[in-house]
């Protein structure tokens, strides 16, 4: 169903448009979390370290196809707006054709490459072979990943965002399930955690499937499933390429920041996989408001209504300012009962290291916030590369800081959370002119 954001009260339409999306990526985080959590509970430190390792080269493979999915998406969207059918049932159909042809050749090559890749972000060798097995199977069902994240962003387009986040409960109910049963009832360890990931994935495709046979018959194209159209591909690649490349910037600046990580021993390993799930739970809502800012201002804009747009931007920003202090208080008081949900009892320096971590970052977290939102500002207003320049300009600040203070200076874990700190004040540092000289422009 769809929403016109342009009449009405501002902050209780951003609240209701960013709760679906938070419960989706809460869901889509959980796979992770599930993994990390299980295995670091029930097989041990190594297994979580091998895990944590194989963590950002697979998120930046799947976060590329995501953003493709997003580009497509959009052009859907364009099509089904204009009622031009015909049009959209050759951009489903060559997007699917593209998507699998795509996702087949990457499963191929990084099944082959697994092992130099992880040889090249330093892994320590007496995890590497879990790491590697636990990425290969990933791989192999990553045309299952496509397939999800494909008819998932299909939906959205055609207005039904309910849906999609059906599917993804039902994706990380089965995932949690599949650990519980693969790891700690067959104790089969990493291999186990990774074949629970993409059972999961490939049984949420079939429901797709049935649900979009039964419910969508829009997306029943049959022999049209076969159409495929080089100039739609390519134009499909161009909207695309620029979220794929501002997402794959963000796993990129982890995996270098991983490289640093990984010669400091397992334990800081594992209390690196720890913290990072943390954070990512703790700053999706953020992006979420961020995103919600997006389609606010971009309906805005079309409406040509740009006090409306300005108001909705100081409205996302009371509404980032009251989330980010209730996580703040949360993640500062109890840093510790999370390290413990993450590692069994017995592992004290992993626990104490998280702690160390979280108890700084916490009360960092409102740089994210505003960097979060002034990126859904632009967005707003159609301009992708103010985002994707800011993005690198944080990753390589948050690189450079974590190997200067961990590699050279020989500093501590909590180096880590300085490392985050410094490459949200490079983000700000070209945001903040950025978003002043624009503001007055647009009347």
């Amino acid at each position: 169903m769809t929403k016109d954001m342009t009449e009405g009260r501002i902050i209780p339409q951003l609240t209701e448009f960013t709760i679906p999306l938070v419960l989706g990526n809460l869901f889509q985080l959980t796979y992770n979390a599930a993994d990390s959590v299980i295995v670091g509970k029930f097989v041990g430190d190594d297994a979580l370290a091998a895990v944590g390792t194989a963590g950002p080269i697979m998120n930046m493979v799947i976060l590329f196809i995501s953003g493709m999915c997003m580009g497509a998406g959009i052009l859907m969207s364009t099509h089904y707006g204009a009622k031009k059918y015909d049009l959209l049932e050759r951009q489903i159909s060559t997007s699917m054709l593209g998507g699998l042809g795509f996702s087949a050749a990457v499963a191929v090559l990084l099944i082959l490459f697994s092992h130099p890749l992880l040889e090249l972000l330093q892994v320590p060798a007496d995890i590497i072979g879990d790491a590697k097995l636990y990425l290969r199977i990933i791989f192999v069902g990553l045309i299952f990943t496509f397939v999800y994240n494909f008819f998932s962003n299909t939906l959205r387009a055609l207005g039904d965002s309910k849906v999609p986040l059906y599917f993804l409960i039902i994706s990380a109910i089965l995932n949690v399930a599949g650990d519980l049963f693969f790891v700690v009832v067959l104790e089969w360890g990493v291999p186990g955690s990774a074949a629970a990931t993409v059972l999961s994935e490939a049984l949420c495709c079939l429901c797709c499937l049935i649900y979009i046979k039964k419910k969508v018959p829009l997306l029943c194209l049959g022999k049209k499933w076969k159409v495929f159209d080089g100039s739609i591909l390519w134009r499909t690649f161009n909207y695309g390429i620029t979220s794929a490349l501002q997402q794959m910037c963000v796993q990129l600046g982890k995996i270098c920041v991983q490289t640093v990580v990984n010669v400091q021993g397992v334990e800081f390993i594992a209390a690196f996989t720890a913290i990072n799930r943390v954070d990512d739970f703790a700053m999706t809502p953020q992006q979420n408001i961020a995103h919600a800012t997006t389609t606010f201002m971009a309906q805005n804009r079309g409406a040509g209504k740009i006090r409306r747009m300005k108001q909705g931007f100081l409205s996302s920003i009371i509404l980032q300012a009251v989330y980010t202090t209730v996580i703040a208080l949360l993640v500062f008081f109890g840093s510790r009962q999370i390290m413990q949900l993450f590692v069994s009892d017995g592992s004290g320096e992993v626990i104490s290291l998280g702690v160390s971590y979280l108890q700084l970052i916490a009360f960092m977290y409102y740089m994210p916030s505003a960097t979060n939102i002034i990126q859904g500002y632009f967005r707003g207003l159609g301009d992708l590369k103010v985002t994707l320049i800011s993005t690198i300009l944080n990753m390589s600040a948050r690189f450079f800081t974590a190997w200067l203070m961990i590699h050279v200076m020989h500093g501590g874990f909590e180096c880590l959370a300085w490392a985050n700190f410094f490459g949200w004040v490079a983000m700000l540092a070209f945001q903040i002119p950025m978003i002043t000289s624009r503001w007055r422009k647009v009347k």
